[in-house]
């Protein structure tokens, strides 16, 4: 699962003690991580909490304020930006004891409990184009209203609130960023909430993805994704711009300048690069990407329009096998770790040392679910019991150029009828599949094509079981409170 470093031998490990050495003594902004839970079975929050701070994270930015998630953050020391969830807005846009009920409960509390709540996130990328004007209308009614319950708490100059925006909300009618401004369906829109931010001392956040230019563009000039330099960089007066990251964040700068904020904090919410599900998505370019963008901004420089540090979090922290693919099926393989807590590939944070692995991970056993030998890869009901698998569970590592794009058609099968039968905890039900599948203690993994184990239930963090074991609590005391009243 390891990736190979840009250097080899002497030079590499000196290139490494320096990149160590220079992070730690230009005292860069601290890095943050974005700590997503969409997954079957995520790790427990006190094993995250430990990963982030084993690895020299200073902050985390979460999505939602999870119990779990915000309990394990007690007394860590990590600074958090904590998130409302665009399906949240409208009940916060609309309802002031809503959103005073809100803070209360998820920052009020929490930050008594030691946890060292610095922003609450409202919304995420809530104007991106494919939402098709959702969360126009309550966006901002929720950011004001969230902001009014955090002084009405005693907190506003304490917590501030911000408003992850995706880097569609402005663009440049050249590929120059002093053209740049917000877009036009928008524009007033983003005046209103940039001027609220300004005043009410918050921050612009921004989510930039140079992948995410690649995979959309065909032409997109590779090297410009990446921070080596470009064979045709872009000229702008006296500025000059070899990576994207660069010149899409001095097009925000432009954009905000115009409009009379060109002061106003900026902070990248997301940056990463994924490891799979597409052609451009592997581990030797994440690491490129990742080691590139934070030997960057160790710099201190920042960029033309705005020097200086730059305050970033790295999307993200561990991959999550139930997000929705319909960007593509990279969408789950976003995480520097694995789902289990395994580093992919070596990243250097500004500490004397790699990624250090999560601890005490427990799994199931060593066994797999893979298409029985007797079984011919013509078989009629081959398609079906795929196609169930894959729905269900994830095959996204499969495919062109992938990390399993290299297995043979029956190893392809056994990947889908694994990944369900994993899913599943291993039940034997769950290697069914019409009798087409049987249970195997040899490990079907082929170089770079890892075929999972999952974790013990122990080991990972499920709501969904709490859930279930909370219902069946339920449901037993209400048996044992009938045969009581039945015998009284």
């Amino acid at each position: 699962m390891g990736s190979s470093w840009c250097c080899h031998g002497g030079a590499a490990a000196a290139a490494a003690v320096a990149c160590w050495v220079w992070l730690a003594a230009v005292g860069v902004e601290a890095i943050g991580a974005n700590w997503g839970t969409q997954a079957s079975h995520p790790l427990s929050p006190d094993t995250v909490v430990q990963m982030l701070k084993d690895n020299g994270f200073d902050k985390v930015k979460l999505f939602d304020a999870g119990e779990g998630t915000m309990s394990a953050l007690r007394k860590s020391g990590l600074e958090v930006m904590v998130g409302i969830p665009n399906d949240m807005l409208v009940n916060m846009a609309t309802s002031m004891k809503a959103a005073n009920n809100w803070v209360e409960q998820n920052v009020s509390s929490y930050l008594n409990d030691g946890v060292k709540i610095r922003y609450v996130a409202v919304g995420n990328e809530p104007f991106l184009e494919t939402y098709n004007g959702s969360f126009l209308q309550t966006t901002f009614p929720a950011i004001r209203n969230i902001q009014s319950a955090l002084v009405k708490a005693g907190l506003g100059n304490q917590v501030k609130v911000t408003c992850p925006l995706n880097a569609d909300v402005y663009q440049s009618s050249t590929s120059k960023p002093s053209d740049g401004d917000f877009r036009t369906d928008i524009h007033d829109l983003m005046l209103t909430i940039v001027k609220f931010l300004s005043e009410s001392g918050g921050a612009f956040t921004v989510n930039i993805y140079p992948f995410i230019s690649l995979y959309s563009d065909s032409n997109f000039p590779v090297d410009y994704a990446f921070f080596e330099g470009a064979a045709s960089p872009i000229v702008d007066g006296s500025a000059t711009y070899t990576n994207m990251f660069d010149a899409n964040y001095d097009t925000l700068i432009w954009a905000l300048k115009k409009n009379g904020f060109g002061n106003l904090p900026v902070i990248i919410g997301e940056i990463g690069w994924p490891t799979d599900g597409d052609m451009n998505a592997n581990a030797q370019m994440a690491q490129r990407f990742n080691q590139g963008f934070l030997t960057h901004i160790a710099t201190g420089r920042g960029t033309p329009m705005r020097p200086g540090p730059v305050d970033a979090y790295l999307f993200s922290l561990i991959d999550e096998d139930e997000k929705s693919i319909q960007p593509g099926n990279f969408e789950r393989h976003w995480g520097i770790f694995t789902y289990d807590g395994l580093p992919k590939y070596q990243l250097n944070l500004g500490q004397s040392r790699g990624l250090v692995k999560a601890k005490n991970v427990k799994y199931l056993e060593k066994k797999w679910c893979v298409l029985k030998p007797s079984i011919g890869i013509t078989d009629p009901r081959l398609s079906d019991s795929i196609s169930y698998a894959c729905s269900l569970a994830d095959c996204t590592s499969l495919g062109y150029k992938t990390s399993c794009g290299g297995l043979d058609t029956r190893s392809n099968i056994s990947y889908a009828f694994n990944s369900y039968y994993q899913k599943n905890d291993q039940d034997d039900v769950a290697c069914g599949f019409s009798n087409l599948a049987t249970i195997t203690g040899q490990d079907p993994s082929t170089g770079t094509c890892r075929f999972g184990i999952m974790i013990e239930v122990d080991s990972a963090f499920s709501w969904k079981l709490q859930h279930v074991r909370s219902s069946n609590l339920l449901m037993l005391l209400l048996v044992l409170l009938q045969l009581c009243l039945s015998f009284s």
